[in-house]
């Protein structure tokens, strides 16, 4: 699963939504015979385009000429995950259940800024599109060997979600944004903004697809490993190794992908801290990552039961400690 927020795709977020809700328009205009896709947020399924453009436009109040004036949010399932939700739903239906994927996305946007009357889809003004394909740019590899044309379709599945959010509130009264990510530096500041930690805000977007599709992802598949391998220290990449050497292809990936979390967080200073805290030998640690695993409940915010388990494992480590 990729996540992605930007300021904006092809044009300045600053001014008007205009150019990019025309530009993610594009699939419509090309494929003029069929039903339009339509876009859609928690109260409609289909919102036209003009309808998309007045409502950002409009929900600006005191904000200045230099201000972002709305955020673009990029969710691309894997081809793993279109191909499960293919098989598990069908063409048609995955399209019903991407856009509940959507929406539950969005609630996590919402509830990640941490602000009071900010804790659900419904206190946003956001509009969601899906589309079905991709094209090759000047910059891909392809294009610059020469194996592809730049504006070429790419094969396979490529359907995604392009996600235009408003930078104020639906009552146009709070400003969020998603910019903001000074952690505590400033807690003034973070306070009136809304801190808006993105790594957490992409680690619930797969969250929440294992847990509304019943989706068995794979260690090497999860968010938490790749931002380990790509951003982690020396010492999280050795925790991660031991993880992948604990992982069974036969055995349900939960426990470990759980724990993978953990160590992307940077709860353990080291390997032996890591199994210390679970309180296994290693042999018997990797056993036990291969013991069947609850399901997590339906109905808890993902970022805070990640809160809930990190706090739970530093108690277990301080009590550690005074012994």
């Amino acid at each position: 699963m990729y996540i992605n927020i930007t300021d904006s795709l092809t044009a300045n977020n600053k001014g008007s939504s205009r150019e990019l809700v025309q530009y993610l328009e594009k699939e419509n205009r090309i494929n003029d015979k069929l039903e339009p896709e339509f876009w859609f947020n928690h109260s409609g399924s289909r919102i036209e385009s003009y309808e998309v453009r007045h409502a950002i436009d409009s929900n600006i109040a005191k904000l200045c000429k230099t201000d972002a004036k709305f955020f673009l949010v990029n969710i691309s399932p894997s081809q793993k995950e279109l191909k499960y939700l293919e098989e598990s739903y069908g063409k048609k239906e995955m399209n019903k259940q991407l856009r509940k994927y959507a929406e539950k996305v969005m609630d996590e946007y919402a509830r990640n800024f941490k602000r009071e009357g900010i804790s659900s889809a419904k206190d946003l003004m956001w509009f969601g599109k899906i589309e079905n394909h991709r094209y090759y740019c000047h910059k891909d590899k392809e294009v610059l060997n020469g194996e592809r044309k730049r504006g070429e379709k790419k094969g396979g599945n490529q359907m995604h979600i392009q996600i235009i959010v408003s930078r104020k509130d639906a009552t146009n009264r709070i400003k969020l944004s998603p910019m903001n990510n000074s952690k505590g530096k400033n807690e003034a500041h973070s306070k009136k903004l809304g801190q808006f930690n993105r790594v957490a805000f992409k680690q619930s977007g797969e969250t929440i697809f294992d847990r509304l599709f019943g989706f068995d992802r794979g260690l090497k598949e999860t968010f938490a490993h790749a931002n380990v391998h790509k951003n982690g220290s020396t010492a999280q990449r050795e925790q991660m190794d031991i993880l992948e050497l604990s992982n069974d292809p036969h055995h349900s990936n939960a426990r470990i992908n759980l724990l993978a979390r953990d160590v992307a967080d940077g709860l353990f200073h080291s390997v032996a801290d890591m199994v210390k805290v679970t309180g296994q030998s290693i042999s018997g640690f990797i056993e036990a990552m291969l013991e069947p695993v609850q399901s997590i409940e339906p109905d808890v915010n993902p970022v805070e039961l990640a809160a809930r388990k990190r706090r739970k494992r530093q108690m277990q480590q301080n009590q550690g400690l005074g012994r």
